[in-house]
């Protein structure tokens, strides 16, 4: 019989930058990738949510609600964010008022409809897609998180992959079996660098799932100077230029 061969497209964290999801969209469309899937936060930081959520939306993409999605879609007054400091809180702060102001009704409604979790084939591997972890929609996984925490997760995972967004930099690792794959970001990069950010997933019948961290060029000035023009913080506009 033969073996069959199979891909998908991950990407997270648009937060309201478009310039990078259309770059991000694009590159996958030329890789000939039908099947994608967002893992939540297209709102929050960026200057243009509904954008995002429209090209989303028109593309058919199946996206997760984010804790961001979250926080804007129900209006609950936070993002779920950590802040590790006062001047990142005030920034936070400034960013949800935005964001929760410039969502239309209609938009904010699309993002309550957000589901938290998906399961998906991948050959003959099943795929559990989340925005944070299983246990919370903004848990933070990082990989230099204790080694017990990966290993609990791994023995309540039912599927082979684990893959999530939420922290911002793209990483794997298998733990007890199970391949934990982190997707990064599209819009808001923290790993340095600034160019847009997904992740393919291939894998033939019988065969370990192959991870490949992709990264696209786009204009980050452009995007950078429409944060500046919406009125959000500079330190928004800043970070898209260094990628942090």
């Amino acid at each position: 019989m033969p073996k069959l061969h199979d891909s998908i497209a991950l990407f997270s964290d648009v937060h309201g930058n478009v310039r990078a999801l259309e770059a991000v969209l694009g590159d996958i469309d030329e890789r000939g990738i039908s099947r994608r899937y967002c893992l939540g936060d297209l709102v929050g930081y960026g200057p243009d949510p509904n954008g995002v959520i429209d090209l989303i939306d028109s593309r058919g993409i199946t996206s997760l609600l984010g804790n961001y999605d979250e926080g804007v879609g129900w209006e609950t007054g936070d993002c779920g964010c950590f802040y590790p400091d006062a001047q990142a809180k005030r920034i936070g702060e400034a960013s949800y008022a935005f964001t929760v102001a410039a969502v239309t009704p209609e938009r904010k409604a699309f993002l309550r409809a957000l589901p938290r979790e998906l399961h998906v084939a991948l050959a003959d591997k099943k795929i559990h897609l989340v925005h944070g972890s299983p246990r919370r929609i903004n848990e933070y996984l990082l990989p230099d998180r204790d080694e017990r925490t990966y290993l609990r997760l791994a023995q309540a995972e039912p599927e082979d992959v684990l893959a999530f967004g939420h922290t911002h930099a793209a990483w794997s690792h298998r733990y007890a079996g199970t391949l934990f794959v982190n997707v990064g970001s599209a819009g808001r990069p923290k790993d340095g660098d600034t160019r847009a950010m997904y992740v393919v997933l291939r894998c033939a019948t019988g065969e370990d799932v192959e991870v490949e961290i992709g990264r696209v060029e786009y204009d980050v000035d452009a995007a950078a100077d429409d944060v500046l023009a919406a009125g959000l913080p500079p330190a928004l506009a800043e970070m898209l230029r260094e990628g942090h």
